[in-house]
């Protein structure tokens, strides 16, 4: 697009939530954003040079229309911009900015365009911003219209060097990954809970997930969805933990004990209670579901309190006040929603009548609870448990 300079080109990358943490918080989230960046460059085989400058990084890639997917990708990115970076004293900065523009802005600024320029300055430079903006614009031939232009031209100008670039690109917002921790993710293969799963990526929580299938008992069409489904995570995560647990000999069990229209009550309690004993195995700080208030019987708040009751254990929502259209917008976003909705057999919809109890007797659930021996079968399910890597 340009023509050839001596200066350096690449992405400028502009943080996230990052700046209301405390100085020592913001060091070691702009390691983890680095690491997350690196990484995802490095697994592309993307040679890089990296200056990190006070609230931006700068990245040193060729062909940068190419990186673009990957960093639209990455969490803890308020916006990124392929940019030119200038080092030098003021004046010089100055000029060469200038310099570039007057070379390029023909290609940059067609002949009918208007054009603004947005400048973000540190204090106390030698010139005003009134000689800046004059200085740099003096050979742009071209309308200004600060309010609606065509084109933008944004400088970031610092007392050592400068960023030049014309269009910001939205990022992924949030946190950088791995900042606030893991946690467990119930992943069932449909819709709902990978977009959870996706939703608290975003506030810098690593993901382990756990996946209840019935197999032998029905086909092993969920695990292989979940396989697919981990997959397509490893677009947002370097590598992805799967736990593989068998439900289908506790849920006969259950069935012999248990009244119908409570089955998946107490299917869900198992879950919670087996998924809380890996997540302390992993050292995951709290639960993710996918429920969504209302959406299934077991969903209603009536239910979810009871099947949560003595977990003791953090239990994190994301999808809680969303309606469907909502979340299979966002399962589109992630490419998630193609592979979610393959057919499947449901370990939850095994032995299970077709009208679930909406509002669930605490009474009467706390007297079936005494008839099973929950230490016990939930350490017959962990032993048969299979453990797989993603990466």
């Amino acid at each position: 697009m340009f023509q050839k300079m001596l200066k350096r080109e690449g992405f400028l990358i502009a943080f996230g939530e990052l700046f209301l943490k405390s100085t020592a918080v913001q060091k070691i989230f702009k390691k983890k954003l680095f690491s997350q960046i690196a990484f995802f460059l490095k697994k592309e085989k993307i040679k890089f040079s990296f200056f990190p400058k006070r609230e931006r990084f700068f990245f040193e890639i060729e062909k940068k229309d190419q990186k673009r997917a990957i960093l639209k990708r990455i969490f803890g990115i308020s916006f990124f911009a392929p940019s030119l970076f200038f080092e030098g004293k003021e004046k010089e900065l100055l000029e060469n900015i200038s310099s570039f523009l007057k070379n390029n802005f023909k290609k940059i600024i067609k002949k009918n365009e208007t054009f603004a320029l947005r400048l973000k300055k540190e204090k106390n430079l030698l010139f005003s911003r009134e000689k800046i903006i004059q200085e740099i614009t003096k050979y742009v031939k071209r309308r200004v219209d600060l309010k609606n232009p065509k084109k933008e031209i944004f400088v970031e100008l610092r007392k050592n060097y400068a960023f030049l670039y014309f269009k910001k690109i939205k990022g992924q917002g949030g946190l950088p990954f791995g900042s606030e921790g893991r946690v467990l993710s119930l992943v069932s293969g449909g819709i709902d809970s990978p977009v959870a799963s996706f939703l608290m990526l975003k506030k810098g929580c690593e993901n382990v997930w756990v996946h209840f299938h019935s197999f032998p008992l029905t086909s092993k069409s969920s695990i292989l969805k979940v396989r697919e489904l981990a997959k397509i995570f490893l677009n947002f995560q370097p590598s992805l933990l799967v736990y593989f647990c068998p439900l289908g000999r506790l849920q006969m069990k259950l069935r012999q004990i248990i009244p119908s229209k409570y089955l998946v009550i107490f299917y869900r309690k198992f879950m919670l209670r087996i998924s809380k004993e890996i997540a302390k195995k992993e050292n995951c700080l709290a639960l993710l579901t996918g429920e969504s208030l209302g959406q299934v019987s077991s969903q209603t708040l009536h239910n979810l309190k009871i099947i949560e009751e003595k977990i003791n254990f953090p239990i994190l929502r994301p999808l809680i006040e969303k309606d469907k259209e909502e979340i299979v917008k966002i399962a589109k976003k992630i490419k998630t929603f193609q592979t979610s909705i393959q057919p499947q057999e449901d370990c939850c919809t095994l032995f299970t009548p077709k009208h679930s109890s909406a509002k669930a007797n605490l009474r009467n659930i706390k007297k079936l609870e005494k008839k099973i021996d929950f230490k016990k079968e939930i350490k017959a399910v962990l032993k048969e448990t299979k453990r797989e890597l993603f990466n």
